[in-house]
C-alpha cells in the first residue's frame, strides 16, 4: 500500500458506464433524448469530443479498469474461451484492476451492474469482481439480458435471481438502488470510495416502463433522416463537431425514412431505446442527489462514458436455435409464465417483459451521428463515445470541450493521479505492466499542455499514437492520420482534421504514410498479444459454427 494519508480531502471516484449508447444520444452531445442530469454534469465539468473506446463491451471494460489494451488482459474478443487458438476470454492475473489499486490504498470499493469479464459466469473464480478488488458486488456476470428478469444476477458470490421475481423489479432501477446503498454505507466508514456503476442500458433487449416510453410519443415520428440532420446541426451549435465537418450519409443498407413501411412500429423502437436512456439518467440523478446529501459531491470525481458506439445488431443475434439456448441472456417466458416474443418485426411492440427486440441499424446510425459504422468496427462510429468528467474540488474546468484525442487506456492513470496514487508494479505477488495510457488530468485543468507529475507508463503512450484491434478490425491514429480496416478488407486512410467522418479514403495518394502506420500498428499488435483473427474464424468453422460467431 502506498504511503498516502487517509484524509477527507482524497477524492472519491464514481465511474458510470452506459452500454451501447451512441455518440450523439445525450442532450449535451446533440441528442433529443432527455438527459438533464448528465447534461448538468457536462455543464459543470468537461466533455471530451474525441474520446475512444475499444469498439466492444468486454474489451472496453477490461481496458477501462486496467489501463491496458484488452488483449493484454485476456479479453481479446468477448468472454468465450477460445484458447489455445484464440483468447481465454477471462480477466487474467497479469493486470491490476482499478478496484484492486484503490482498495490497496484505503478506498472502499463497489460495483453495481454488468461485469462481463469472466468466461465462467456461474461459478466464482479469479475473474469475478469480488476477487478483483471489489468489496461489494451487485449485478450480472453475463453480457446482457432481460431488464425484468436478468440471468446471472449475483450479490457478492451468491446467485439472487429470485429477487427479480418482485413485480416492480427493473434492472436499471436496481443498479441505481444498489449504488445509492453503497454510497450510504461507504460514507459512513469515513473513508474515500471507488464506485463503478455499470448500467446495461440501452443495450438490447428493448425493455422500459410504459410511462417512460409514452413520454417520447411523437418525438421520433420525423424519422432517422430528418433527426440525423437535426442532431448534426445541434452538434455544430454545441461545438461538438467543428466547422468543415460533413455529416456521413445514411447507411446504404437502410431505406430512406419516407420509403420505410411500418413507421409507427419503427418510431416505437426508438421511443423504447430513448426510455432506457432516460431511466438511466434518472438513476444518475439519484446518485448525484445522494452525493450532495452526504456532502461528497464536490470532491467526487464523476466520470460518465459509453463502452462503444451504438449497436446495429438484429434480434435474434446469430441463429435462432443457438440464441434461445442462451438462458443467461434470454428468458423464453415472463415471470408470470407468458411466452416471450423474440425478434424484430412489426407484430412485436417493444417495451414490455414479453418482448425481446432491438432497435436496428437505421436508428443506431442516428445514435452515432455524425459518424458511420457501429459497435464492433474500429471506424469512428464504433469507437467514438461521449465522455463527461466532473470534479469541482479538483478544478476540472466547467462547461469545457476538450478536443484532445484520448482513449480508455488513459482513464485509470488519470484517476490515480487525481488520487495521488502511483500505478503498482505488482499486485498480489504478480508483476503487472505499466498502464498503456497517460494521465490527462493536466489537460482537464489547464489546457492542452504536458503534465508536470512524473508518470510510469508504457513507451507507446509517450508518442500519442492510439491503437485498436477487435475481431480483425484494426486502426491506428497518429496525429490527424488514421489507418483503419474492416476485416478482412483492405486498409483505408483518412485525414481526420479534414475528414472526421471518414468519407474520403486517401490511401492511394499516401502509400508511404500508410505503410509506416501499418508497420507501427503491426509492432504494437505483436507487443500486446493480438492474435490473428482469421485463425479464430477457422476454429469456429472447424466446430461447425458460422464464422460470424467468432466475433461473439
Amino acid at each position: 500500500m502506498n504511503d498516502v494519508a487517509l484524509t477527507p480531502t482524497r477524492p472519491n471516484v464514481v465511474l458510470i458506464l452506459a452500454d451501447d449508447l451512441g455518440y450523439s444520444d445525450l442532450g449535451s452531445y446533440g441528442g433529443e433524448i432527455d438527459t438533464p442530469n448528465l447534461d448538468q454534469l457536462a455543464s459543470g465539468g468537461t466533455r471530451l469530443t474525441q474520446f475512444y473506446t475499444t469498439a466492444r463491451c468486454s474489451p472496453s471494460r477490461a481496458s477501462l479498469l486496467t489501463g491496458l489494451h484488452p488483449h493484454q488482459t485476456g479479453i481479446g474478443v468477448l468472454t468465450g474461451d477460445d484458447s489455445p487458438v484464440g483468447y481465454k476470454g477471462n480477466l487474467n492475473r497479469n493486470c491490476a484492476t482499478a478496484a484492486e489499486i484503490f482498495s490497496a490504498n484505503g478506498y472502499a470499493t463497489g460495483i453495481t451492474g454488468k461485469w462481463h469479464l469472466a468466461a465462467d459466469a456461474h461459478n466464482p473464480n479469479d475473474a469475478w469482481p469480488t476477487r478483483r478488488g471489489f468489496d461489494y458486488f451487485y449485478g450480472t456476470l453475463t453480457g446482457c439480458g432481460s431488464f425484468y428478469n436478468p440471468g446471472t444476477l449475483v450479490r457478492g458470490e451468491t446467485n439472487i435471481e429470485h429477487e427479480a421475481q418482485d413485480p416492480d423489479f427493473y434492472y436499471t432501477d436496481a443498479i441505481t438502488d444498489e449504488a445509492v446503498g453503497f454510497l450510504d454505507r461507504a460514507t459512513a466508514q469515513n473513508k474515500p470510495f471507488f464506485l463503478y456503476v455499470a448500467y446495461t442500458a440501452p443495450h438490447w433487449p428493448l425493455h422500459a416502463p410504459e410511462s417512460d416510453i409514452d413520454k417520447y410519443a411523437g418525438r421520433f415520428d420525423a424519422g432517422w433522416d430528418h433527426l440525423r440532420q437535426e442532431r448534426f446541426e445541434r452538434q455544430y451549435e454545441l461545438g461538438i463537431v467543428e466547422p468543415g465537418t460533413s455529416l456521413s450519409p445514411r447507411d446504404p443498407e437502410e431505406r430512406a425514412w419516407d420509403d420505410t413501411p411500418d413507421k409507427a412500429w419503427q418510431a416505437r423502437r426508438m421511443q423504447t431505446y430513448a426510455a432506457q436512456v432516460d431511466r438511466m439518467d434518472q438513476g444518475i440523478g439519484r446518485i448525484i442527489a445522494e452525493l450532495k446529501d452526504r456532502n461528497q459531491f464536490d470532491n467526487t470525481i464523476i466520470v460518465f462514458l459509453s463502452d462503444n458506439g451504438a449497436s446495429p445488431e438484429e434480434i435474434p443475434h446469430f441463429e435462432r436455435d443457438t440464441f434461445v439456448k442462451r438462458t443467461d441472456i434470454y428468458r423464453p417466458h415472463t415471470r408470470a409464465g407468458e411466452p416471450v416474443q423474440l425478434g424484430n418485426e412489426p407484430r412485436i411492440v417493444p417495451g414490455p417483459e414479453n418482448t425481446y427486440s432491438s432497435y436496428g441499424r437505421a436508428w443506431a446510425n442516428l445514435s452515432n451521428t455524425p459518424f458511420r459504422m457501429y459497435k464492433k468496427w474500429t471506424h469512428e462510429g464504433g469507437i467514438a463515445a461521449p465522455f463527461i468528467i466532473h470534479w469541482p474540488a479538483g478544478t476540472v474546468q466547467e462547461g469545457r470541450l476538450l478536443r484532445h484525442p484520448l482513449q480508455l487506456t488513459s482513464v485509470l492513470p488519470t484517476l490515480l493521479e487525481a488520487a495521488g496514487i502511483d500505478p503498482p508494479t505488482e499486485m498480489n505477488g504478480n508483476p503487472v505492466p505499466a498502464p498503456e495510457g497517460t494521465s490527462f488530468l493536466n489537460l482537464l485543468r489547464q489546457g492542452e499542455g504536458k503534465g508536470t507529475r512524473p508518470a510510469r507508463h508504457a513507451v507507446d503512450a509517450q508518442t500519442g499514437t492510439l491503437y485498436w484491434e477487435h475481431a480483425g478490425n484494426g486502426a491506428i491514429r497518429r496525429g490527424d492520420w488514421k489507418l483503419v480496416r474492416t476485416f478482412p478488407g483492405p486498409w483505408e486512410l483518412y485525414n481526420l482534421s479534414k475528414d472526421s467522418t471518414e468519407l474520403d479514403d486517401v490511401v492511394a495518394n499516401n502509400r508511404d504514410l500508410a505503410e509506416s502506420l501499418l508497420a507501427d500498428w503491426a509492432q504494437w499488435a505483436d507487443r500486446v498479444g493480438v492474435l490473428p483473427f482469421g485463425r479464430i474464424v477457422e476454429l469456429y468453422e472447424l466446430r461447425g459454427r458460422p464464422a460470424i460467431e467468432a466475433a461473439g
